[in-house]
């Protein structure tokens, strides 16, 4: 998987943009730029958004998060909740 920091600084440069430039578009430091593309800080909420709606892309796109696969238990006893559990965790290792 790439890292996220990378996926940053991917999308700063396919749009030919400097550090400095993403920098002033989002209201941060060049310095802050830095960081987060060498993951040595993490963006704020409200710099995940601005950066996102600059680059054209959802948060969880920047923070490498993917639509969670969810198996819905509710409706099942504990022993049938436990059994789903066991399945898939057999199949996920």
């Amino acid at each position: 998987m790439v890292d996220c920091s990378e996926k940053l600084r991917a999308l700063r440069e396919a749009r030919g943009l400097t550090q400095l430039q993403v920098a002033n578009r989002v209201g941060i430091s060049k310095a802050m730029v830095s960081a987060y593309e060498t993951a040595s800080k993490a963006p704020s909420i409200e710099v995940l958004i601005r950066l996102s709606r600059l680059f054209g892309v959802s948060v969880d796109y920047l923070v490498c998060v993917d639509a969670p696969k969810v198996i819905d238990v509710s409706r099942l006893d504990d022993e049938g909740a436990a059994l789903i559990a066991a399945i898939v965790e057999k199949m996920c290792h």
